[in-house]
């Protein structure tokens, strides 16, 4: 009976694999997103001043951490929980597939989330005419915490690796 348990439970983790898969549909529909705001950067490029052109630009790489944040997640977590995916001969293997054990993914997915929210606080303090003191206050307590829960992070994955 104990052996079938394990197996059951062994065999649990492909039941991620559906959800990995719809991160991927995700992915997809973000890259339509990202090329959506490009065409529209390139169409009103010459009717924008340069603040509304930053913020657009901010756009584009925020999406582009984001599509990095959700292929970090697909590849580390099927890594880490269902199994190495195998790359054939011939095809150059990122450098992403050696280095991402949860403990790195963990750090990795929180450095972007970092960066994100830094993008959205910067977006922030450009259009801070038309946002309230308060809701610009909050943002910034947000990426505070953000940027504290990551250096704690790092230093529990410290101290656990010299234990």
């Amino acid at each position: 009976m104990e052996r079938l348990v394990e197996r059951v439970l062994f065999a649990a983790r492909w039941f991620v694999v559906p959800i990995y898969l719809g991160l991927v549909v995700v992915l997809v529909i973000l890259s339509f997103k990202f090329f959506e705001e490009l065409l529209h950067l390139a169409l009103t490029v010459r009717a924008i001043d340069g603040t509304e052109l930053i913020l657009l630009i901010l756009s584009l790489i925020d999406l582009a951490l984001v599509a990095s944040l959700i292929v970090m997640v697909i590849i580390g977590s099927y890594e880490s929980i269902v199994g190495r995916i195998d790359v054939p001969e011939g095809v150059q293997k990122p450098d992403l597939f050696d280095k991402l054990d949860p403990s790195t993914l963990k750090l990795k997915l929180q450095v972007a989330i970092i960066a994100i929210s830094s993008i959205h606080l910067l977006k922030a303090f450009m259009n801070i005419a038309d946002k309230p003191t308060e809701k610009v206050l909050m943002q910034l307590a947000i990426h505070g915490m953000f940027v504290v829960s990551a250096l704690g992070l790092a230093m529990l994955d410290r101290i656990g690796k010299k234990g």
